[in-house]
């Protein structure tokens, strides 16, 4: 697999050309390939930033954000607030200051259809039948420092590789085995991309195993959900219930 950061021109808040920014940094897409987006930029492309004069308060801006939150203090030092936004656990809901040029980035509004507006792009732009999308942006993991890349959201491929009733180099049936290609193909990107001022919110992967691009949205209700986990579904249950969650409100009040 190869992954290429893509340098862009400087994308400016609060709003700018999503289609411009691609078009210049993309002279060509080969068929198979996944381009990866920082979600930063796709949401500067939708106008989701916020002045931080304009915002008394952060935390009540990640309040109408998150879907669920734990206030300040429930975090060590209150150095944020751990949310569940978008069906992701993240800390502060997205909201983001850094490379925001005095505003705050607000993470996009729906990714499914953010990724499938750039994959629409993509197929007409360049001609393609076979191409991937990832909204990507970098997000902590418990019980390890520093920061990983995430996938917000896909499009045009299956997210899922799946192993299940096959076998393992001994024979044994495997039950449960699924690769999660999204988040692992936004890890790649995201450590190419950087996290500073490298100007390349773009990634351009080549070669992925296994994967296995769709022709057109995925089935009859249009959005890549089977990676989403219901919460009383989660391996992770007892410590996703075991806290106090304060519902927020899920970015309703913002555009």
């Amino acid at each position: 697999m190869n992954v290429q950061p893509i340098r862009t021109r400087l994308v400016r808040p609060p709003e700018d050309d999503l289609w411009d920014v691609l078009a210049g940094a993309l002279p060509a897409v080969p068929e198979g390939a996944v381009v990866a987006v920082a979600s930063k930029i796709v949401s500067i492309g939708e106008g989701r930033c916020v002045p931080v004069e304009a915002v008394p308060s952060k935390d009540d801006l990640i309040r109408r954000e998150a879907d669920h939150y734990l206030e300040r203090d429930q975090t060590p030092g209150g150095v944020a607030m751990l949310t569940v936004t978008r069906n992701l656990l993240a800390p502060s809901a997205g909201v983001d200051a850094s490379n925001g040029g005095g505003y705050y980035v607000l993470w996009p509004t729906d990714p499914a259809a953010s990724a499938r507006r750039i994959w629409r792009f993509l197929r007409e732009r360049f001609g393609l039948k076979r191409v991937g999308v990832v909204v990507a942006d970098s997000h902590s993991i418990p019980l390890r420092r520093g920061v990983v890349g995430g996938a917000l959201a896909s499009w045009g491929f299956y997210p899922l590789r799946d192993y299940r009733r096959t076998p393992d180099l001994f024979g044994r049936p495997l039950r449960i085995s699924q690769t999660n290609l999204p988040d692992g193909l936004a890890a790649a990107a995201v450590v190419v991309m950087g996290e500073g001022a490298e100007q390349t919110p773009v990634a351009l992967i080549t070669d992925v195993p296994g994967i296995r691009f769709l022709s057109r949205g995925p089935g009859a209700t249009g959005r890549h959900d089977s990676l989403d986990v219901p919460p009383e579904d989660d391996l992770y249950r007892a410590l996703l219930q075991s806290v106090p969650w304060k519902t927020g409100g899920g970015g309703a009040s913002n555009g």
